[in-house]
């Protein structure tokens, strides 16, 4: 492993863990694979807050359209042996169809171009009003006509993947879960996998939780219900680990694979761009694709009733990262964009030279924290309250043991101003003056602001502290 990654990957946690405590999210949980070796997992919060249940990276989580990449791969499997063509039209294996949903080739239900319905007229599934589809709703659906024409746009369709279950089904002659768990999941491996609920006997699920508003409060949220002939859109249930091994092992340069490297080049190939978003994103057959911090990724998210979840592969780098959450205001999606930012400062920097290790540290103000991350030859100033700690971000020349100078900032920053460290009887740093500004550890901090605001507010009056003098 590179040394730059591995310092990236002791950094990640420590940012995620304060991303946590500030949000006051119920649960995360995290994996990167590195070459397909898993090189960092770890999870943090609660699988049920309502019980207090610590979760753990062996809780699984529904992934919901993470399903979308599996039925894709399941389709790709079906061309390689020979039993479906990507130009093959929906009604040549599904009957009953409305003739223009039977005129929908593969390609355009594998890339949301086929111009179906998202979710029908009655989407009460996705708010716990009513189950998900069972197989005679989603024909009767399916014979109704599609909302656009094919080939005009990209169309998201939870229908569509639901319509190429049905095919998956007629082509491979088993149903979709015993072909998709045959052909994908346990060939790639994957133990903590399923195509929809219930779980395996003894397989641990984290609850999802609701988001505080309207109630100011959260609730719980199941998460138990099975997703019928939905399941190919939106019914897999996983873990972060089996995850980043499966999206990895989609990477066209990927050595170890369930499909060959001509179906995995066709997946990630991009063919439509989401028109309305505001950042540049793409969508292939069952993979989304894009561009973070200058690195190229595809993946695929998800977002189940309690649970917003989110699994990239960065193929040049031969990275892939999943970041899953359990609350319906999870925030998977800008975690992960951190995670790309932290790993892609590194990759830019360098690892940090080994007389620097001391400066690694947090420390504390009354507006929150910076930490303090040595990077190549210099130590950044990263702000774990944003998404990208290192956006902006001022850096550190180090001139002596426990003196530097601030050599990069924006304007309204400390450019040029000092920084120097201070030491306790022990020997250790017990403070750290930034540009003339004291922090301490954490302790420290809240200890300050309880004596001046809470204390000194009961008695009537804000209470001043007597500040140590400067050394």
């Amino acid at each position: 492993m590179d040394r730059w990654l591995k310092a990236a990957l002791d950094y990640t946690p420590r940012w995620l863990e304060y991303q946590m405590r500030e949000s006051e999210q119920p649960g995360c949980v995290i994996a990167i694979a590195h070459q397909g070796r898993i090189v960092l997992e770890d999870a943090f919060g609660h699988a049920d807050l309502s019980t207090g249940e610590k979760l753990t990276p062996r809780h699984r989580l529904r992934v919901a359209s993470h399903s979308k990449s599996f039925t894709a791969a399941a389709v790709m499997k079906l061309v390689e042996e020979g039993k479906l063509r990507l130009d093959d039209r929906a009604g040549s294996h599904v009957k009953g169809l409305h003739r223009a949903v039977a005129k929908a080739t593969m390609s355009q239900l594998l890339s949301h171009s086929a111009g179906l319905t998202r979710d029908g007229d009655d989407t009460g599934q996705w708010q716990d009003r009513r189950p998900f589809l069972n197989e005679d709703e989603l024909r009767a659906a399916l014979a109704e006509p599609p909302v656009i024409d094919a080939n005009t746009r990209f169309k998201y369709s939870n229908h569509g993947y639901g319509l190429l279950g049905l095919i998956i089904e007629a082509a491979s002659g088993e149903d979709y879960a015993s072909f998709v768990t045959r052909a994908i999941v346990k060939p790639a491996g994957l133990e903590e996998t399923t195509p929809d609920m219930p779980l395996p006997h003894g397989a641990l699920l984290a609850r999802g939780h609701s988001g505080k508003l309207p109630l100011g409060r959260r609730v719980i949220i199941p998460g138990e219900n099975s997703t019928h002939a939905l399941a190919a859109a939106t019914g897999f249930v996983s873990t972060a680990r089996d995850l980043v091994r499966f999206f990895g092992q989609l990477s066209p340069h990927a050595k170890k694979s369930v499909l060959a490297p001509e179906s995995r080049r066709e997946m990630v190939r991009k063919q439509w761009r989401d028109p309305q978003l505001a950042v540049e994103r793409y969508y292939g057959l069952g993979v989304m694709s894009g561009r973070i911090a200058d690195w190229e990724w595809f993946g695929h998210s998800g977002g189940f009733q309690g649970f917003i979840t989110r699994t990239l592969t960065l193929p040049d780098e031969d990275l892939a990262i999943s970041v899953l959450t359990n609350a319906a205001d999870g925030i998977s999606h800008f975690w992960l964009d951190g995670v790309v930012h932290i790993l892609r400062a590194f990759a830019r920097n360098g690892a940090p030279e080994r007389k620097l290790a001391s400066w690694n540290g947090r420390w504390w103000g009354l507006w929150g924290a910076i930490d303090l991350v040595p990077m190549g030859r210099k130590v950044m100033v990263a702000t774990p309250a944003m998404f990208n700690p290192f956006l902006d971000a001022s850096e550190i020349t180090v001139l002596a043991k426990d003196r530097a100078k601030i050599t990069q900032a924006i304007g309204g920053g400390a450019h040029g101003q000092g920084v120097r460290r201070v030491r306790n009887k022990e020997g250790e740093v017990s403070e750290v003056w930034f540009a003339g500004s004291k922090l301490l550890p954490e302790a420290e901090v809240a200890r300050e602001i309880r004596e001046r605001y809470e204390n000194g507010a009961a008695r009537g009056q804000p209470r001043r502290l007597k500040l140590a003098s400067r050394r």
